[in-house]
């Protein structure tokens, strides 16, 4: 099936007359899916724009299917950066008649996206179109790592429930067979979050980190960042008065600042892939603040991929030229742990020793992201806790 039969056109009507008057706005080069022009060209597409108006599994916070065209309202006005941008935007997926309908639509023309290796931006819609998305590299075989920035874990269904915005992890962890190597959680808020989901973390060696903890240490994110393949970003974890468009906004939270440091992140890694924002209500929003914001956070994540700098390290990272090998021993601990540095761009990675057997299979996930204060606690007799999760998944 042709992915064009998915979509329905940008209706050009909704969007403000300047979008594409001046030469450099994003909205005169953004190759846009309307009546007169058809569909773009994937060929020429590094990063194609979706819309996703299904909101069906969104208890509480029903009308967040608005949102992907007031955000277009305000991405076609800003500037593209000192780059030229390769970007499309495909439209709108027609609802299904059921989400699972709407679900099959957008792990269908994920999928096909990947293959192409053109990164899909998603703007829902409600956040469990994640699990549509994490299906794409199921249909792929490949293993991910998904970031999710949300105040919640979004975990704990029941074995009759349907899946929604507030259990779609449930849903991921439990599929088969089940691609899914890591999860971290980025800004959770302890009284959003029971504590035997916190328990349920730890024993699947997943990582999450609190508000506090991201907000005074945003350097450290950008490691979580770079591990993942696949980011999910729900709105309710910006503050209110940054973000009022969600039926859950809260006083506490990321500031909008900061939710665009944590997208510009996910751009420049260059193991990730897809990326989506889900969750903003047009019917809370305050003189469309929140779909003004998400555009810049749109343009802070394509601002990103124009500078990556194309490091990852690769299976022979350790005879490259292009970084620097530091060889950590730790007491009464048997392995060393090599950490590789880039010369490029400074940022760091450390090695999980991986049973022959598996590296095939693992070949992606072995080489894991880090910063300097890994390296820092290495050479103080302290295995980092990034380091620890990964081994303990491989035994």
């Amino acid at each position: 099936m042709d992915i064009i039969d998915f979509f329905e056109p940008v209706d050009l009507n909704l969007l403000p007359s300047d979008a594409a008057q001046h030469p450099l706005m994003l909205g005169k080069h953004i190759g846009i899916h309307h009546k007169e022009t058809g569909f773009p060209d994937l060929d020429a597409t590094d990063i194609a724009i979706i819309g996703i108006k299904e909101d069906r599994n969104a208890p509480g916070n029903e009308g967040c299917a608005l949102a992907p065209d007031y955000v277009r309202k305000y991405l076609y006005r800003l500037f593209q950066g000192p780059y030229s941008v390769r970007i499309a935007d495909l439209g709108n997926i027609n609802p299904g008649e059921n989400p699972n309908d709407t679900y099959f639509a957008v792990k269908t023309v994920a999928a096909q996206l990947l293959e192409r290796n053109i990164i899909p931006v998603i703007i829902g819609g409600s956040q469990d179109i994640t699990y549509a998305n994490y299906q794409a590299y199921e249909m792929l075989g490949q293993i991910i790592n998904i970031v999710s920035v949300d105040p919640r874990f979004d975990i704990g269904m029941k074995e009759k429930d349907a899946i929604s915005n507030k259990n779609f992890l449930s849903a991921i962890l439990t599929s088969k067979p089940n691609y899914l190597f890591n999860f971290a959680n980025i800004g959770y808020q302890t009284f959003f979050v029971d504590q035997d989901a916190i328990e349920l973390m730890e024993r699947l060696y997943f990582d999450a980190y609190r508000l506090g903890y991201v907000r005074s240490n945003m350097e450290e994110v950008e490691p979580i960042v770079r591990n993942a393949d696949l980011l999910s970003f729900d709105i309710s974890a910006i503050r209110q008065a940054d973000a009022p468009a969600n039926a859950q906004a809260s006083p506490m939270g990321l500031y909008g600042e900061e939710a665009c440091q944590i997208v510009r992140y996910a751009g420049l890694s260059d193991k990730l892939s897809s990326i989506g924002f889900y969750e903003m209500n047009p019917a809370f929003d305050n003189a469309e603040q929140t779909a003004h914001l998400v555009s810049q956070m749109i343009w802070y994540f394509i601002d990103g991929y124009y500078h990556r700098k194309n490091d990852f390290p690769d299976k022979d990272v350790r005879e490259s030229e292009e970084f620097i090998k530091y060889v950590v021993s730790i007491k009464e601990f048997q392995n060393k742990i090599n950490f590789f540095k880039s010369k490029k761009s400074d940022r760091w990675w450390m090695e999980v020793p991986c049973p022959p057997r598996l590296q095939q299979k693992y070949d992606r996930l072995f080489l894991v992201p880090c910063s300097y204060k890994d390296y820092q606690e290495a050479c103080q007799n302290e295995i980092p806790e990034k380091w620890w999760h990964v081994y303990q998944k491989f035994l």
